[in-house]
């Protein structure tokens, strides 16, 4: 029976077991019996401490072997010019005491003296010091490093509040699309794209450039004569292809289903040739809303001109980024155009249609000159004629868009 030993478990627990000399004495006796390159480096990682350390461990064994002296008789536990003792064993309190700053801070203790301010090394040193306890900024970063924290920035995962049918909702969505990959009828997500600013302007990200020449791009990001472009993107869950639709018009719902109708007619009749049924997956809000009745009236033209039945899933609110076209297409667009200005629509066209994965994505683009009026009024009679089901399960979400007879 082959055992596996765990070393940063290994070393993490006998370390406060052992003096400076042990610890010096332990990992270079285990730097020696890594087989191979890089021991030392390996060890210093595992244990926590700096390669140095292992390189006087390793002449000091040598010279105890050489001289045949025993580690009993040998003396000092510090070597020579080793320094004062370690500031957390001349202030066994020190790790506590700065515990007890940052912890209320992270669970919102309104009491804490750190609450309303920079959680900075020197803020800490200071409040440290008005403790009585003695600890430059650079030691308090290693103590906190040591304590598990570290500099992070806000993560973006709270998005509106939840619903209590929203995993019931992912399971309805999930099994709606198996049972139309099964049948090779197409699957869709759909989504319009951040507005871009179409200029010489700044775009995050960085490419590479000759040193000491990069792209000068405007100071300011103000809306031009060349206006903003809006990509509306349709991905095809099935065959991992994708089609954007850019308009430097308004994002509206008649733009969302022109972009539907201009990828069906580019690549999707293509691939369906004999379907008469399309599902779309959609968030919950925006020019493909769930509230949105015009985007119900444009999808009820697209059913009535291609002779085919829509069926509608929508996201639970506060959901949008599990939207499959957000990490499998929009997400590599961003990377294959970042630190690149976007100074003409054909240039953004471009960027989109050439961006790649080795997963085999495709994608096709094109420039709307269609003018999308925002404001549009449905009236209460256009939504009674719609040849419109909805589900017994959260209707307000899944619904059948039939031809009209």
């Amino acid at each position: 029976m082959s055992i596996k030993l765990n070393y940063t478990d290994f070393f993490k627990g006998i370390k406060d077991f052992l003096d400076e000399r042990s610890l010096r004495y332990v990992t270079a006796v285990a730097a020696e019996s890594v087989i191979g390159y890089g021991g030392v480096t390996e060890i210093a990682k595992l244990a926590g401490i700096s390669r140095s350390v292992i390189y006087d461990g390793k002449k000091e064994i040598f010279e105890l072997r050489k001289t045949k002296t025993s580690l009993k008789t040998a003396k000092g536990v510090r070597r020579k010019g080793a320094g004062r003792k370690q500031l957390t064993r001349l202030q066994p309190e020190l790790k506590s005491a700065l515990e007890s700053l940052i912890e209320p801070y992270v669970r919102g203790d309104p009491e804490s003296p750190l609450l309303w301010t920079t959680k900075s090394l020197r803020k800490l040193e200071e409040e440290m010091r008005k403790k009585g306890f003695r600890a430059s900024y650079v030691t308090i970063g290693s103590l906190l490093e040591e304590m598990g924290y570290t500099l992070q920035s806000c993560r973006k995962s709270h998005e509106g509040g939840d619903n209590e049918d929203r995993n019931a909702q992912f399971e309805h969505i999930y099994h709606c699309v198996k049972s139309f990959q099964e049948e090779n009828f197409p699957v869709i997500s759909v989504d319009a794209k951040k507005k871009e600013l179409i200029g010489n302007f700044k775009n995050n990200g960085r490419e590479r450039h000759v040193q000491g020449e990069p792209p000068n791009v405007e100071v300011y990001d103000f809306i031009n004569e060349n206006g903003r472009a809006t990509p509306y993107g349709i991905y095809d869950l099935s065959y991992n292809e994708g089609f954007v639709n850019v308009s430097i018009s308004h994002d509206t719902a008649s733009f969302a289903v022109d972009s539907i109708r201009r990828w069906w007619e580019t690549m999707g009749k293509k691939r369906y040739p004999e379907s008469k049924m399309l599902l779309i997956n959609a968030d919950g809000g925006g020019s493909n809303g769930s509230r949105n009745k015009l985007w119900k009236i444009e999808l009820q033209k697209f059913a009535n001109d291609y002779d085919m039945d829509i069926y509608v899933t929508h996201f639970p609110p506060g959901t949008s980024k599990w939207n499959k076209i957000e990490h499998r297409m929009f997400s590599y667009i961003s990377m294959n155009w970042r630190g690149r200005p976007l100074e003409t629509l054909e240039i953004i066209v471009n960027l989109i249609q050439n961006t790649s994965t080795k997963t085999g994505l495709v994608i096709k683009s094109e420039a709307s000159t269609g003018q999308y009026k925002t404001g549009e009024t449905v009236t209460d009679e256009q939504v009674k004629k719609l040849n419109i089901m909805y589900y017994d399960f959260h209707p307000e979400w899944n619904y059948l868009i039939r031809p009209q007879m």
